[in-house]
């Protein structure tokens, strides 16, 4: 058997999350469970992904999307590159890991994720596929981590594929992206010698579709005064509907949990802050390190972040009656519904419209704009955000931090400017 670099390292990452699982499945809170199956969905990823390393079977590599859906219809074991990072495994080693990028010679006005993704390929953190499927959105960023994939010395002969988005979201961009998937299709199909089978993929989106009709019920609960407890839980459900269990009913499975249990949470008047006075939208992806921030801002502000970038979801069911109308289908939700790629990759209307849909739908007290310093695309339009929040009528704050490593701005520097925030605005 050939060895496969990275292969003993995710062995190590599956290890791990035996163990991480173990200490879930004692938590006997309905959450706690709901944690326990995403963990377990994580370990079966890595399972899959070592097994077929083995035998000498296909496997992939993606970077973030890329209608996952085809992935599972084509029955091949993959693994979501930048997601390596969220793994609870790495979390103690994040910050050695920053800094390893850094002697690496990535820039650190490079996205700290990309870098982060860059250089776990560099170092051999994560096992060598068959082929990478990239994508050339939603900022530059992703481009970087396309070129420095193709040009690693280990990975330079892994086949790459990436599919390329539109800048509009009109029926003649959601065409030319329909045709971009067809293409991933024919790509990854010669590479690891894998045929789509029409019938299989209409059970994996008529799944998905479960999958999504589910999660916008559960953010329907979300817009619940209180907030309830379970909205922690947005992006979990990202997690499990886009990179997990992707048209898989135990997903499916889990959605209708989450529902029930936080549809509970709501009929008891549970709240996710005590005594709750501000309802946040927290416009980005949740940092690596909330879970400080957040306890300090429910208990000391009594705010809750009701929705944010990566819960929301504003996905649209696909017609599964068409082999072209599902393609469409998924080159829509990939396109123009995908949390981040939706936001960034064309004008700053789309910013704008979920500001105050989100405003009015969660009544919404304030906006934060985390201002991630790798999401340069979004910081670009901060004066655009504060403008609409201005003529809607909700206070909005741009931060500046690092959504993966605390030192950039400390804790504590931004509670003070939170709290300056709220009290300036007469919040809380």
């Amino acid at each position: 058997m050939i060895a496969i670099r990275g292969l003993e390292h995710f062995k190590q990452e599956r290890d791990a999350l035996q163990l991480i699982l173990q200490v879930y499945q004692q938590n006997q809170s309905p959450e706690g469970q709901l944690t326990a199956t995403l963990i377990e969905a994580m370990l079966e990823t890595a399972q899959r992904i070592i097994a077929a390393a083995e035998k000498g079977e296909p496997f992939i590599a993606t970077s973030y999307g890329n209608a996952p859906e085809l992935l599972v219809a084509l029955d091949l074991p993959w693994y979501p590159l930048l997601l390596v990072t969220y793994l609870p495994t790495r979390q103690p080693s994040i910050l050695q890991e920053i800094d390893e990028a850094v002697r690496f010679g990535l820039g650190t006005d490079t996205c700290t994720l990309i870098r982060l993704g860059i250089s776990n390929v560099q170092a051999g953190r994560v096992p060598q596929p068959t082929a990478f499927v990239g994508l050339l959105s939603p900022c530059d960023g992703a481009s970087a981590l396309h070129q420095a994939v193709a040009h690693d010395k280990y990975w330079r002969n892994v086949p790459t594929f990436c599919t390329d988005p539109p800048y509009w979201d009109s029926p003649h961009s959601i065409d030319f992206h329909a045709d971009e998937l067809r293409q991933m299709v024919s790509f990854l199909e010669k590479h690891t010698g894998r045929k789509l089978d029409i019938d299989r993929l209409r059970e994996v989106v008529k799944e998905s579709n479960k999958q999504y009709k589910l999660w916008t019920e559960y953010n329907e609960l979300r817009r619940a005064v209180p907030c309830p407890p379970a909205a922690s839980k947005g992006a979990q459900a990202w997690n499990i509907a886009q990179n997990f269990m992707v048209g898989d009913p135990r997903g499916t499975e889990w959605f209708r949990k989450l529902v029930r249990i936080t549809g509970q949470q709501v009929r008891e008047g549970k709240g996710l802050a005590p005594n709750e006075r501000i309802r946040l939208l927290w416009f980005d992806v949740p940092p690596l390190w909330s879970s400080e921030l957040t306890k300090w801002l429910k208990e000391e502000w009594g705010a809750c972040i009701v929705m944010d970038m990566m819960g929301y979801a504003s996905q649209t069911l696909i017609d599964t009656s068409t082999e072209e109308s599902m393609f469409r289908g998924l080159a829509k939700r990939n396109l123009c519904e995908l949390p981040m790629v939706r936001q960034v990759h064309g004008t700053a209307d789309t910013l704008t419209n979920d500001i105050v849909k989100l405003s009015k739908d969660y009544k919404i007290d304030c906006v934060i704009w985390p201002a991630h310093m790798g999401h340069k695309d979004g910081s670009a339009s901060i004066g655009i955000m504060r403008k609409v929040c201005r003529e809607i009528g909700v206070p909005f704050l741009a931060l500046g931090l690092d959504l993966f490593d605390k030192r950039y701005t400390s804790i504590d520097r931004l509670k003070d400017k939170l709290s300056e925030f709220f009290d300036t605005m007469g919040l809380g």
